[in-house]
């Protein structure tokens, strides 16, 4: 079954009869197209890409022509959607809640008979397709990750102690990008000192200071993410960083060993935060959740989070495994690791080491 049959599937469930999709995200997820400025539609027996003089000629020779027909409209982008609901004769229509803005919402609700019925389910319904990832797409995860892990193989060996934060970022991007990166998946975060408390800190314009140094990295492949952390020590770690650094350690390997398909997201994440709670002087230093589900975008469901409620964990989920304990003002440590769930357990992309490693 592809993804546009097994969107259908879904689509019937709702008793839907047609799918707008906007966001580019999706588009390329069920088309196999990088585009902008354009829509995918999707109806019960026809499915269709439509693009601008721009992309179509790489529609045309991207697109599975069994699959779609590829458009290019002769008037505005969304008056050929409502031109297409129309001439289809569609009485329900979802489209992406979480992207169509209120203005294209208007065009869209003002071009088709007021009697068709508009539906906030697209995007629920594209989430839960791409949670699940299917054999291709757990290859092409395992060829991002295995960038990242190269890349900081190759960052232990060139980190200086008159590096700039900032400098280390830049080295770690050319890096990942001259070993096949297509983009980075996000931000890199590459702080040292006082600034590794900050879970999400941003590379300054300093030399590395003593102490945690943490490096929250990823590259992207082929569409798809990968997200690692590692933290290393500038200098010799002290008696309490080692404490620090071994309980996060302990908490990321006794959540590693609980994962599995059927067991709830909320639940490991209290495997990990328990661990990191008993310790009194961490007690509440673990501030985000334990992880959270990768693939065409670098957050995405399934979440391990006390938030997550009942939701179980399915085979094909990807999620990041990343506790961390913060001490405000002084240092911070995370530990993360990539790893798609499987029947029995987990199968870990992340490759680099965990051993507390110490530089100069």
């Amino acid at each position: 079954m592809n993804r546009i049959e097994a969107l259908r599937e879904l689509m019937k469930k709702e008793g839907v009869d047609a799918l707008v999709v906007s966001s580019e995200i999706n588009q390329s997820y069920l088309s196999g197209l990088d585009y902008t400025d354009g829509y995918v539609l999707v109806l019960e027996n026809t499915a269709y890409v439509l693009a601008d003089f721009r992309y179509i000629e790489a529609a045309e020779m991207t697109v599975d022509k069994s699959v779609f027909r590829v458009v290019m409209p002769g008037v505005g982008m969304l008056t050929a959607v409502c031109q297409t609901l129309t001439e289809a004769g569609v009485k329900k229509v979802a489209f992406e809640e979480t992207d169509l803005n209120v203005a294209d919402y208007l065009k869209l609700r003002g071009g088709i008979d007021k009697a068709v019925e508009l539906a906030p389910c697209g995007s629920a319904m594209l989430i839960g397709l791409r949670e699940v990832k299917d054999e291709d797409e757990l290859a092409i995860t395992a060829r991002a990750q295995d960038i990242t892990d190269r890349a900081f193989a190759h960052i232990l060996t060139v980190i200086k102690p008159d590096m700039t934060e900032r400098e280390l970022a830049l080295e770690l991007e050319y890096t990942m990008r001259r070993m096949g990166a297509d983009a980075m998946a996000f931000d890199i975060i590459a702080v040292s000192g006082t600034a590794s408390s900050l879970p999400h800190g941003v590379p300054r314009d300093c030399k590395l200071e003593r102490g945690f140094l943490t490096l929250d990295f990823g590259a992207k492949v082929g569409g798809y993410c990968s997200d690692m952390t590692r933290t290393v020590v500038i200098g010799k770690a002290d008696e309490e960083m080692k404490k620090l650094y071994n309980t996060v350690l302990s908490a990321q390997l006794a959540a590693l060993d609980f994962l599995r398909e059927g067991v709830k997201g909320r639940d490991a994440d209290k495997v990990a935060r328990d661990i990191i709670d008993a310790v009194p002087e961490f007690k509440g230093c673990f501030g985000h959740s334990l992880g959270h589900g990768v693939g065409r975008l670098i957050h995405e469901s399934p979440r391990l989070s006390a938030a997550a409620g009942e939701k179980t964990l399915v085979r094909g989920n990807i999620v990041t495994v990343e506790p961390g304990i913060y001490l405000a003002g002084k240092y911070g440590c995370r530990i993360e690791d990539m790893v798609a769930i499987t029947e029995n357990g987990v199968r870990n992309f992340t490759k680099s080491p965990k051993e507390l490693i110490e530089l100069y």
